[in-house]
């Protein structure tokens, strides 16, 4: 199925939706309207980075187990994530924000709560998207030169979106929760961050919440509408897009270690450069696949739509992800 026609196979128009989704639906609405914030005026507000502090905290970058850096290096590694870090956002919001869009049509002549919900969700993931693409320009100003990307946005969005609705939905849900479990275990917490990168993912991180229950409405309500049939396919398109995942992540993992290794003062030796590859792909795994994968909510509702057999073929293509 190629991303036209992905586009034709979600159901429109009128989708049926409870009393009680509806009633869950318009409460996310009322919090999206509370905590609406502004790029500008609520987020920069005229700063930089302050290239003196960390960025991504130790929870997620692992630099922990760095034990041969110094301060400056390991500020300098926090950075490089962060970096990175901002940017994976901008790339997955792409094809979040295309899919929500698709999704609405299901609701035009529907549920009017479904719909602002969703086209709000949209409209916001469009928001993130330019603050992601604003703060790579203030760190492409200071940083040092050469940070390549291992991946195109719209290509990812579109071999994203080839795959089954119910595949797809799966992903977001789990993505929009660990920016929730990053945010509240991770980045809240800790001290020393500099205030801007804090900032950038508190309000970040406030809309994302209400992202996350609309997303789990839509996949139950896309796991009700298809068959055992369609939904064994689903499993394998899910277990093919973390596989996806997963290479974005290695790639960029060895670019960040020799884009990081090129802006220090001194050279590592081939047994420092294999850690630190191996300590980039360990933190992109845990951040982009592990944190979601094993998060408390996404575990209840897989395992609520999928069979034994099912979880275990998951279970399986996680394995080396995780122990890697």
């Amino acid at each position: 199925m190629n991303a036209a026609n992905a586009l034709k196979a979600v159901p429109r128009w009128n989708a049926q939706v409870t009393a009680g989704d509806s009633a869950r639906y318009a409460r996310c609405i009322q919090v999206s309207k509370r905590v609406r914030w502004d790029i500008d005026a609520d987020v920069i507000r005229g700063r930089d980075f302050d290239h003196a502090l960390t960025f991504l905290p130790p929870g997620l970058s692992l630099v922990d187990e760095l034990d041969f850096l110094d301060d400056d290096e390991r500020r300098f590694f926090s950075q490089v994530q962060g970096r990175t870090y901002a940017w994976m956002f901008g790339l997955c919001e792409r094809f979040i924000g295309a899919k929500m869009l698709q999704t609405s049509g299901q609701h035009w002549l529907g549920d009017q709560n479904a719909l602002e919900a969703l086209v709000r969700f949209s409209d916001e993931e469009i928001k993130h998207q330019e603050l992601f693409r604003r703060l790579e320009a203030l760190m492409d100003a200071r940083m040092p030169a050469g940070h390549a990307k291992s991946a195109e946005p719209n290509a990812v969005a579109r071999a994203v979106l080839d795959r089954s609705h119910w595949a797809v939905l799966a992903l977001i849900c789990h993505i929009e929760l660990f920016v929730q479990r990053h945010y509240e275990e991770s980045i809240a917490p800790q001290a020393g961050l500099c205030p801007l990168w804090r900032d950038v993912f508190l309000f970040h991180f406030r809309e994302e919440c209400q992202h996350a229950i609309v997303d789990e409405l839509e996949w139950r309500a896309e796991d009700a509408r298809i068959d055992e049939a369609a939904r064994d396919v689903a499993v394998d398109d899910l277990i093919a897009l973390i596989g996806a995942v997963d290479d974005i992540l290695r790639a960029q993992a060895d670019a960040d270690a020799v884009y990081f290794e090129s802006g220090c003062t001194r050279p590592f030796g081939q047994r420092q450069h294999n850690r630190i590859v191996h300590v980039l792909r360990r933190a992109y795994r845990w951040q982009y696949i592990v944190s979601g994968a094993e998060h408390p909510r996404f575990r209840s509702l897989l395992g609520s739509m999928t069979t034994p057999e099912q979880q275990q073929r998951i279970a399986q293509a996680l394995e080396p992800i995780v122990s890697g």
